[in-house]
């Protein structure tokens, strides 16, 4: 696979990965703790932690080809537990 195309569907991920991740603290949750309706959190949950795995390992394949450093490294992981995170990676260094 070409790395324009690796990094096109690491952006996918990242973008999915946001907005599962948004979906669950801000609709989710809510209906989960305030409305007794935990159904969403088992839903959007398990969607979420599906895409944060393959966030993740979607990170790590392309460390190598677009030559990322440490700080680089730290700050796109970091940014996967950020509700924001995935976008600003997304925007930043994709």
């Amino acid at each position: 696979m070409a790395l324009e195309q690796k990094i096109k569907v690491f952006k996918w991920i990242s973008i999915l990965e946001g907005i599962s991740f948004l979906l669950l603290l801000l609709i989710a949750m809510p209906l989960k703790y305030i409305f007794d309706l935990p159904l969403m959190v088992k839903i959007i949950g398990m969607a979420h932690g599906v895409l944060f795995i393959a966030y993740i390992a979607g990170g790590l394949y392309l460390i190598k080809p677009m030559k990322w450093g440490l700080t680089q490294i730290a700050i796109i992981f970091g940014c996967s537990f950020l509700p924001f995170g995935p976008f600003y990676v997304e925007k930043k260094y994709l």
